[in-house]
């Protein structure tokens, strides 16, 4: 038998081992990917870390739809970005040290972390190395590669002590800006033939500063503290989040530090969590194009329609960027981040590029109401915006994914450390309902 006929057979073997019925999760009461019969998540766990908010439970049953807050550590997010934003500083090392911490810190302290979180960018000569050396296309892959590296020169890889993992934590969250940045340069240089630039980490400068400088070197100042702003929203989400939940699981185990990070990268990969701003990205390039008039609503209105029924576009069915698994009358990160976003826009000469950014936001919540009349309060989440951002900032589509890595990395240090020390922390194992009856084994010569 020829191998690829084998291959074949095998797959089709596949597609009949994996069919499960629907009704039967019904019948064991099975919550598919851990979802209640309302949308909302079932609960797994308990933190002190962040909260997501989206509705209210009504006495009785039912959801209310409320407007959207996000808090770290009990901090409304909006105070702390508002915070950043009106003293015209850098807010993603005080979120971070908030969310390691459990508390805000004071000057002193936040100066101190500061100098150890520049302390700790540069990256040894054999990590640089080995980042040159990797082989691939996708950024998120060789960020997986380098943080399991990492293991490699820590000599206290293993030890789950909370000094040791406050240490990782640090470290992990100061090396991924410079991680990304060289690899996406090795990347630039070995598939498109452009010079490679290593460019060292430099003193007094925020995370989102020294990415940009490490990256492309010229950037404004409003680029800086907008990309800062996405740090601080996409810092942390809860912990049922799919990466977080993944390190956390990871986690649970009690294995080192660099395997439960590496699986969250993983998870964060997969374009069902990740790379949504990308999807947004080229969905928004796409109705730039075939929307003729970008301020008719009628024209707007035909074309999301034509896409919510399979028929344009890449007919998922999809508008990219509108609902999301909590927030229901508002993402209050998108509400955040549309602020600054108007202000680059100006900078950047793309004032009618956002003004029909803005449109598209209204009518897609619009329609998809209209069309799906399914009774379900939607708005745009945080990629709504965040792409288009990026772009204007001059950032390449293979760091969107990563950039959500370079935030994230503090929510996941976080909550592996949460997961490590509190006093009824168990294994984290689920239970599955096997659904096969059991089968008499026959002998290979009567198969």
């Amino acid at each position: 038998m020829k191998k690829e006929y084998l291959i074949y057979k095998l797959s089709e073997d596949l597609k009949e081992a994996t069919r499960i019925e629907n009704e039967l999760f019904k019948k064991f009461d099975v919550k598919r990917g851990l979802r209640n019969e309302d949308g909302t998540g079932v609960l797994v766990g308990l933190t002190k870390i962040g909260n997501v908010v989206g509705y209210e439970r009504i006495p009785g049953g039912g959801l209310k739809p409320i407007p959207g807050k996000l808090f770290y550590r009990g901090y409304d997010v909006e105070d702390l970005a508002h915070a950043a934003i009106r003293e015209k500083r850098f807010g993603f090392e005080e979120v971070a040290y908030l969310l390691l911490s459990g508390r805000l810190p004071d000057k002193e302290e936040l100066k101190s972390f500061l100098e150890l979180i520049n302390d700790n960018m540069p990256l040894e000569q054999k990590t640089k190395m080995n980042i040159i050396e990797l082989e691939g296309n996708n950024i998120m892959n060789i960020l997986a590669r380098s943080v399991l590296e990492m293991y490699r020169f820590d000599p206290a890889a293993d030890d789950t002590s909370r000094d040791n993992l406050m240490r990782q934590s640090i470290e992990l969250i100061s090396k991924f800006p410079t991680i990304i940045a060289y690899a996406y340069n090795m990347l630039r240089h070995a598939t498109h033939g452009r010079s490679l630039h290593i460019r060292h980490p430099q003193e007094n400068l925020s995370i989102a500063e020294n990415f940009l400088y490490m990256l492309k070197k010229d950037y404004t100042e409003l680029d800086a503290r907008t990309l800062d702003l996405l740090l601080v929203l996409q810092a942390e989400h809860g912990g049922g989040n799919n990466s977080t939940f993944t390190v956390r699981v990871t986690s649970s185990t009690g294995t080192d530090t660099y395997s439960a990070i590496a699986a969250g990268i993983g998870s964060l990969k997969g374009p069902l969590h990740g790379g949504a701003n990308i999807q947004v990205a080229d969905m928004f390039h796409h109705l730039q194009d075939n929307i003729q008039d970008w301020t008719n609503v009628d024209e707007i209105d035909t074309y999301f329609t034509r896409m919510l029924n399979k028929e344009v576009y890449n007919k998922t069915g999809l508008i990219y960027g509108i609902g999301h698994a909590v927030y229901t009358i508002s993402d209050p990160r998108a509400i955040l981040l549309k602020e600054l976003a108007r202000d680059l826009a100006r900078e950047k000469g793309k004032e009618r590029e956002f003004a029909f950014l803005e449109l598209l936001e209204e009518r897609a919540i619009e329609v998809f109401g209209r069309i799906k009349n399914n009774g379900k309060t939607v708005s745009s989440n945080v990629d709504f915006y965040s792409g288009f951002v990026y772009e204007m900032i001059g950032l390449p589509q293979e760091i969107f994914t990563p950039l959500f890595a370079m935030a994230r990395i503090v929510g996941w240090c976080a909550h592996r450390n949460e997961e490590l020390n509190f006093e009824g922390k168990r294994i984290i194992r689920p239970a599955y309902k096997n659904v096969l009856d059991e089968t008499a084994y026959v002998p290979i010569k009567k198969r």
